[in-house]
């Protein structure tokens, strides 16, 4: 029921048995001793402590600190083991066998590409 709907007799006694109410909570929390905790609105939520920032950011430091570490080992080469060279007639020996197997492909090579002259074929 919405309270616009209400008479006006209706609301007059709906205010007293609110006022009745309150009366008799008060009276119940002095006879036991108890406060009625009034509704705090709006409050700021608690921040973080000094203390607790500054746990919190040495905490960081040593995340970052280990995953830093972890990628610069990560990161590191090893040492190439030095290229074996060869003796001055291996290469000699090396250079005359190359020499022979272009010689080789460059006559298959001018071979392949004579053309035959001869008529067309005629489709």
């Amino acid at each position: 029921m919405n309270i616009s709907e209400l008479s006006a007799s209706n609301l007059r006694q709906a205010a007293t048995l609110k006022e009745r109410i309150e009366q008799l909570q008060m009276e119940l929390n002095s006879i036991l001793g108890t406060a009625t905790i009034a509704p705090v609105a709006n409050q700021k939520p608690q921040g973080m402590s000094p203390a607790a920032k500054a746990k919190l950011s040495a905490k960081l430091k040593e995340v970052w600190a280990k995953r830093k570490a972890a990628k610069q080992a990560a990161t590191t080469f090893e040492v190439a083991q030095p290229k074996s060279k060869l003796s001055s007639s291996a290469k000699a020996n090396l250079s005359a066998k190359l020499k022979e197997v272009w010689a080789k492909r460059k006559a298959a090579k001018q071979a392949a590409t004579t053309v035959k002259v001869g008529r067309p074929k005629s489709k």
